[in-house]
Formats: structure tokens, sequence, C-alpha cells
């Protein structure tokens, strides 16, 4: 699969079972994630590779956590929050690891490791495999970040949920580049007013 054909056809896809990348293969597509621009070399990117029953734990921290924030939890969110987990054969968790840069805002760090996140996406859809990028009420958590063992500094901004594809995948839809997009183009501008000027 070439670079343009893996960017146009990359989907996001739910429905993850068995076999998750190897450990070697992760290794070259976090060789990519790492190819992400950033500003200042702050390398603001932490990925947390969560796999078969460490699933469990994080399952618990995403309970404990939830807890902490909301003492009404009843049986059902505390079973949506057990499986959670459990709907991939893997899970990367995406933290920025966020550092005081008097040229590097927050919000250019963090779009940082969403491009890494991107770039894992897109490494994982060359190799075959499938994976969603996650968020909610779990994404920016302060609370999970401290259960994770993890730093103030640092924001979870999501997790990306990684497998194979069991068949079920959604249609891509054709989009109008034209809707997205401006071209300024100023001698393009200059050839279509060069008439009136001749007649002015």
């Amino acid at each position: 699969m070439d670079t343009l054909q893996a960017l146009q056809t990359r989907n996001s896809i739910p429905f993850l079972t068995e076999p998750a990348p190897t450990s070697e293969q992760m290794q070259e597509i976090y060789k990519g994630a790492l190819r992400a621009p950033d500003h200042a070399r702050l390398r603001p990117w932490k990925f947390i590779e969560v796999r078969g029953s460490s699933r469990e734990k994080l399952a618990n921290i995403f309970i404990s956590a939830s807890k902490k924030l909301n003492d009404n939890l009843d049986d059902e969110d505390i079973d949506k929050l057990r499986n959670a987990p459990l709907r991939a054969p893997m899970i990367i968790v995406l933290a920025a690891n966020i550092k005081e840069h008097p040229k590097v805002p927050k919000i250019e760090q963090i779009i940082s490791l969403g491009a890494s996140a991107q770039n894992i996406l897109l490494g994982l859809h060359d190799m075959g495999y499938a994976a969603v990028w996650r968020t909610g009420k779990l994404a920016f958590n302060p609370e999970i970040t401290h259960e994770l063992g993890l730093e103030d500094n640092f924001e979870i901004i999501g997790y990306l949920y990684v497998g194979t594809s069991t068949g079920k995948e959604k249609p891509i839809p054709e989009l109008d580049v034209n809707e997205f997009v401006d071209v300024w183009d100023l001698s393009l501008i200059h050839i279509l007013t060069l008439p009136t000027i001749l007649l002015v």
C-alpha cells in the first residue's frame, strides 16, 4: 500500500478482534509516530500500550477514576467501564507530555501528539490492522492521568483501540475537496483582472 492509498482509505473501525499487531510490528509503527511535526523538538508524546489481561487493570482504573468524579455511578455505568477496554485486543493510551516553552503553547503540543496518533493509525492500516480513536469522559480526565502514574503535566487526549476488523466496516463517504479548500493564487488573480485594467 502506498502512502496516498493509506491516507485515502483509512477508516475508523470499532468492531475489533484478535490478532493485535506484534510487538515487533508496533516498534516499526512507533518509529513512524515519532516523525510527527514537533516544534522545538519537545517530544510531547507518551504512548501506553495495554494488552491481554492488563486491559482489566485499565478497566479498574477507569472505574476508580470515574467514581472519584461521580458518586452516583450505577451498576450499568460500572459494567460499561469494566467492559470498555475489552472491546479491542490492544489499547494505546495517548498522553501529551506538556512542557513550558515560550514559543510552543500547550495546544501546539497536543496537536503534535494528535499528528503522531494519526501516523500510528496509518501504520496500522498499512499493515492490515484496524483501529478507532476513542475519547469521551475517559479522555482529558485528570483522575485517570493520576491513576496511570503520570505526572501533573500530562494530559490524556484519547485511546486507540487496535486489532483486526471483524468485517463490520462503515463505508467511507465521498467528500468534495472544494468544500474544504480555498486556493489563493495571486498570479491567477492578476490574469483575471488584467482585461479590466486595460479597459480603464
